[in-house]
């Protein structure tokens, strides 16, 4: 159990796999290939000052279970077929099971913290490249992967914070990773104001804020863990996010939205931008785009499309976790013990 997780969750169990995700179904595309285009004939409703209304409260965790990326038997296939579709269903029954497996033996283990999603016939969030994976890392990224630091990383010691990464420390998931479905904290709330959208995100208590006033940008030589957002309205329904000014440090990609890099030890340059587009496509949905461009990490840039369904009883929690924790001390105590009482068999043995 990761030692962020937090504290008052269990009763929650295993409500999120009650949440509705718009139908796409399978049965209805003779191209298993093909995704259907996103509807533009919407009219939402309009805040008082004349823009989109957002807000709400928007919650992932009925995607959580749809993996980041497909199998490369997979191909270009964004649909599974009927026998793929039936094994997700045997594989998230199984595992929203262990709840009630656990209260039967009255104990509290992973099924009381993991949130299982509801089945969707879709392969993969990565809907770009059209392969739905991951494009190669450049030489340069693969270089600045092997000297990331982690609770993830196999087989890694542990001596002072810097072996840690920003999510081990409470600091931030980073983005775009903290914009896709996890194990649990799966809350997204939008708040708007006259020129401004902020995004609420359940897990480590940030705020994502936006101006979309058309003010400029931040100096250059400043870079922040989750960026620098400006956001604008086009075709009426749509707001438009561009986010770049990041800070290296966080994984691009985090080990709790299932089908990712192991490891947490996808890097992130200076030089990395995030696109989103938050379409309304009906009262209570939102279709969900991200574009990935990082030409240091990254020899092709990579993107998502979630659907979101608004659920307004959905209530945020506290995440209990804060910099400062005090388990990054017990893993480098754990670890230096372990090590001396290695060589200390090792001495003895001679």
């Amino acid at each position: 159990m990761r030692f962020s997780l937090r504290m008052g969750v269990c009763a929650l169990g295993l409500a999120s796999v009650i949440a509705a995700v718009p139908p796409m179904a399978a049965s209805a595309q003779e191209d298993l290939t093909v995704l259907p285009p996103i509807p533009e004939d919407y009219t939402p409703q309009f805040t008082g000052w004349g823009e989109p209304d957002l807000r709400g409260v928007w919650p992932i965790d009925h995607l959580n279970g749809l993996p980041l990326q497909r199998t490369e038997e997979q191909g270009n296939r964004v649909f599974l077929n009927e026998q793929e579709l039936a094994e997700r269903q045997e594989r998230i029954d199984r595992l929203a099971g262990r709840y009630a497996a656990e209260d039967s033996e009255d104990k509290i283990g992973q099924g009381h913290w993991v949130e299982m999603g509801v089945p969707n016939r879709r392969t993969s969030l990565l809907v770009e490249p059209t392969n739905g994976r991951l494009p190669e890392m450049t030489e340069e990224g693969k270089r600045r992967s092997a000297l990331m630091r982690s609770s993830w990383r196999r087989g890694q010691t542990f001596d002072w914070l810097t072996d840690f990464d920003s999510w081990d420390r409470c600091i931030t998931r980073g983005l775009p990773a903290s914009m896709m479905p996890m194990m649990y904290n799966n809350g997204l709330r939008i708040f708007q104001a006259p020129g401004l959208v902020a995004i609420q995100m359940e897990m480590i208590h940030e705020v994502r804020i936006i101006p979309t006033d058309g003010r400029a940008t931040i100096p250059s030589q400043i870079h922040n863990w989750i960026g620098e957002s400006r956001g604008h309205w086009e075709n009426g329904n749509t707001l438009v996010v561009e986010t770049d000014h990041f800070r290296p440090g966080p994984s691009a990609t985090n080990i709790v939205t299932s089908g990712s890099p192991p490891e947490n030890d996808t890097p992130i340059s200076t030089e990395a931008k995030l696109t989103e587009r938050f379409t309304m496509t009906g009262p209570d949905s939102i279709v969900y785009e991200s574009h990935w461009e990082d030409p240091v990490i990254f020899t092709a840039p990579w993107g998502t499309r979630l659907d979101w369904k608004r659920d307004s009883d959905y209530q945020f929690f506290e995440y209990a976790c804060h910099e400062g924790n005090v388990q990054p001390r017990n893993y480098i105590s754990a670890s230096r013990a372990q090590r001396a009482q290695e060589a200390a068999a090792d001495d003895g043995g001679e």
